[in-house]
């Protein structure tokens, strides 16, 4: 181990139900939570990583980086170096520290599914859920290890947990690769816990998180609970907010996306807001409700399109969803996907068709016209999938679309109107072109020499300015990104969340400029060091004029 732990609808029945909740209060009072002991203590701690700042590795350890980071997708060496109970930044909303929440409150369960996961991570991930929370509301931790065949995560991992935290953790075993969603449904077979508690095994709890997801489902058992998902950078482990909320949506191919908060959200900033579709595999649920939904469906393979599988049928099925801001867990973005394809085809698509025919009734067209070869894809026997959703009598998919997710189509249209903009974006100065390199995220790209003019160039030079006002590459959901006003501030790619902010751009057709909104800077480049940047807007910088191959003039106009 290279690092140790150190320490009534109707308005007549307003009455009644304040007088009901009056008296259940009464016999639950609300108590402050937190423990402000270890808070202190927390913000004494000194060492590499700590109160989440980034920690830089020191000399001459690349090539043990280079190992470590081919078979993580993050720079594991990092974490090698940061106490696994290190301090991280209570970035909550303030008002978070005032809140009070049920005296009694469920037990649970934290159910922690890896393969493979670079130790120190996952472990990490265990110390912090048991050291931000009262002790007597976790009955355990389960890992579940998925058929992994590193050697420290069997016999010293094991050896490891024996003489830490305190008998709370432990390790179920795959006997052959389940994949993430039958690895979950081990750890829930297992629990013992009132409420199932879904983490990943790379995240760390933050203060107090484990009250604010347990209050909603102690005040009704069918309601599910999501924490707001920090950052933690794949390089330096820094510690970092990824927004202040959003509602969990998609688009119709089944990309996840978010929606705007509403205004009697933005208004109550502590507390839980409805959300249509859940980010992932970050959430708490009531255990005997997860088994009256049936659970996962064991049809779907691997992992993807099970987030959409559970929101559906939660809200069909007479449950409800929450984000509860003063719950925040943060979480490891892979810089790449370590993992090879299980080899057993396209089982995303497998899974998506699933989740369509037996929970998205006439919607599901939408998704089929982006994506029509899942036509063709056999998803398997739907009996049990179809019986469970007749038997617990679901509403229709146009009860969840008209009822929860009832502004998405303002966002993600099922028809999508055309695009500004499209084709290769060409620099009037340096006569080069626009050219991401299939970069992926978080990553600066710059002009190349244009395939047009030299079809043996190879490159991603094929762009739209999509009807959500953002720039991306064809066929991708990656889009441009600028964080900072600055001169000369960076671009990159991130992924398209279709919300505009820091991937708002503009096509001034008559000056030729493409407009970073939220800045009001321009889209310029280095023509010497072929690099782009943003820069104060100059009506007379050519190598601020760019001219895209197709323009929709009449859209363009409206802009």
């Amino acid at each position: 181990m290279c690092a140790y732990l150190s320490h009534c609808g109707k308005s007549g029945c307003g009455f009644q139900e304040d007088s009901l909740k009056a008296q259940s209060l009464e016999h639950n009072p609300r108590r402050d939570w937190h423990n402000w002991k270890q808070v202190a203590a927390d913000k004494k701690r000194k060492g590499p990583g700590e109160h989440g700042i980034a920690f830089n590795l020191p000399p001459n350890t690349e090539t043990l980086k280079e190992k470590l980071y081919k078979v993580n997708g993050f720079n594991a060496l990092v974490s090698d170096y940061i106490a696994l109970d290190r301090s991280i930044p209570d970035i909550r909303n303030p008002g978070c520290k005032k809140k009070k929440y049920l005296s009694r409150l469920p037990t649970a369960s934290v159910i922690v599914p890896f393969h493979n996961e670079h130790n120190s991570t996952l472990l990490r991930t265990a110390a912090s859920v048991l050291n931000r929370a009262p002790k007597h509301l976790i009955k355990e931790v389960i890992l579940v290890d998925d058929y992994s065949d590193k050697k420290e995560l069997k016999r010293p991992l094991e050896d490891f947990l024996a003489t830490h935290f305190d008998g709370k953790v432990k390790v179920l075993r795959a006997t052959k690769r389940e994949g993430l969603i039958r690895a979950r449904l081990i750890g829930a077979r297992a629990a013992k816990g009132d409420v199932l508690i879904f983490l990943d095994s790379h995240t760390e709890a933050n203060v107090n998180w484990l009250p604010p997801l347990l209050e909603p489902i102690q005040e009704n058992r069918k309601t599910v609970v999501c924490p707001f998902i920090d950052v933690i950078d794949f390089e330096t482990f820094a510690y970092r907010a990824q927004d202040e909320g959003a509602r969990g949506s998609f688009d119709w191919e089944f990309f996840y996306k978010r929606l705007p908060l509403l205004p009697e959200d933005l208004r109550q900033p502590t507390e839980p807001f409805k959300s249509p579709v859940m980010a992932g595999g970050l959430f708490a649920i009531d255990a005997s409700f997860f088994w009256e939904l049936g659970g996962y469906d064991e049809g779907l393979d691997v992992w993807g399109g099970e987030q959409y599988e559970l929101s559906f049928k939660i809200w069909q099925c007479g449950g409800s969803m929450v984000d509860v801001p003063c719950s925040r867990i943060g979480h490891i973005y892979r810089k790449f996907a370590p993992f090879p394809n299980p080899g057993i085809g396209d089982f995303v698509g497998r899974n998506y068709r699933r989740v369509a025919e037996v929970w998205m009734d006439e919607y599901k067209e939408y998704l089929y016209m982006r994506r029509p070869h899942y036509r063709n894809i056999d998803p398997g026997d739907l009996t049990r999938q179809k019986e469970l959703r007749e038997r617990l009598h679901c509403k229709p998919f146009k009860w969840f679309m008209t009822e929860i997710a009832f502004d998405q189509s303002e966002k993600y249209p099922p028809i999508e109107p055309p695009d500004y903009a499209k084709g290769e974006i060409r620099n009037e100065a340096a006569e080069l072109c626009l050219d991401t390199r299939h970069r992926e995220q978080n990553e600066r790209f710059g002009i190349e020499r244009c395939i047009k003019d030299d079809p043996s160039q190879s490159g991603e030079q094929n762009f739209a300015l999509t009807w959500h006002k953002d720039i991306r590459p064809n066929k991708r959901t990656m889009c441009l990104d600028v964080s900072s006003s600055s001169p000369q501030a960076p671009v990159v790619l991130w992924s398209c969340h279709g919300m505009q902010g820091n991937q708002h751009w503009r096509y001034q057709l008559q000056s030729r400029h493409l407009v970073h909104v939220i800045t009001n800077t321009c889209l310029d480049c280095d023509i010497n060091t072929k690099q782009i940047f943003m820069n104060p807007c100059d009506d007379f910088s050519r190598t601020q004029r760019w001219r895209f191959e197709t323009v929709n003039a009449t859209a363009l106009s409206s802009l």
